[in-house]
């Protein structure tokens, strides 16, 4: 019976979160959530698999698509990020949210490395497991406050869509909490992130061409939607109740 007891225990526990049945698989993976505890091994910070198959997130976006963001982009970030931080002794062992958070400590000699290599390593490690196969609606107090701030979840995504369309170049849209924890739409440029200015990133989406280009081509305007259609929101939800 004691197995019984810890899934309802576990239902329990996503039902006060406000999170549905729908979608756990996004939530009980064995994927590291980023986080500002989390510090790099010994050899520096690696590459997380990813929660699901590089096809899973089919039609929106494709399975070679997925493989050379995941195992080129974000891998790269990664490499050129452990190459920066061997030239500075003082910033190995640093979590990536401390050092992005705090970008005007970090030596000039290596500081724009961080930012936008520490940057696209922070963005992908937190876009990744925002998505799911099967999304769910927000619930509970994480609908609440979209509700109220927004309108109503479709009102969101629309302005998520509007203002990722309005990126000029590469960057990221995303849903924050500012320093009051109100929720908020904003975007950054390049590999920056909310993290940088002093606001609590839940949901990022990558606009960076090489996020969307093989299936949509110059279409921005029709990846937005697709992609937002993915949304894993009970681990967005998860992210809003550690925030508060």
């Amino acid at each position: 019976m004691e197995p019984i007891a810890l899934n309802m225990n576990r239902r329990l526990a996503l039902k006060t979160l406000g999170l549905s049945a729908v979608g756990l698989t996004g939530i009980l993976t064995p994927f590291r959530s980023v986080s500002a505890a989390a510090a790099p091994g010994k050899n520096g910070f690696t590459l997380p698999e990813l929660p699901y198959s590089f096809a899973a997130l089919e039609p929106a976006i494709d399975e070679e698509t997925m493989r050379i963001h995941h195992g080129k982009h974000h891998a790269g970030y990664i490499d050129k990020l452990n190459q920066a931080l061997e030239k500075e002794e003082s910033l190995q062992g640093k979590s990536i949210v401390e050092l992005l958070s705090d970008l005007d400590s970090i030596p000039e000699s290596v500081r724009e490395s961080v930012r936008n290599q520490g940057g696209g390593h922070y963005n992908h490690e937190l876009f990744w497991p925002s998505l799911t196969p099967e999304s769910a609606k927000p619930e509970g107090r994480l609908a609440e406050d979209i509700n109220a701030t927004f309108g109503s979840l479709e009102q969101l995504l629309k302005e998520m869509e509007d203002q990722g369309k309005g990126v000029f170049g590469s960057g990221w849209v995303w849903l924050s909490l500012d320093g009051n924890r109100k929720l908020i739409v904003e975007t950054t440029a390049n590999q920056d992130n909310p993290v940088m200015h002093g606001n609590t990133p839940l949901l990022g989406i990558d606009v960076w061409e090489h996020a969307y280009y093989l299936k949509y081509q110059n279409k921005r305007a029709e990846y937005l939607p697709a992609v937002l259609g993915k949304v894993n929101w009970p681990e967005i939800a998860l992210r809003y109740q550690r925030a508060h």
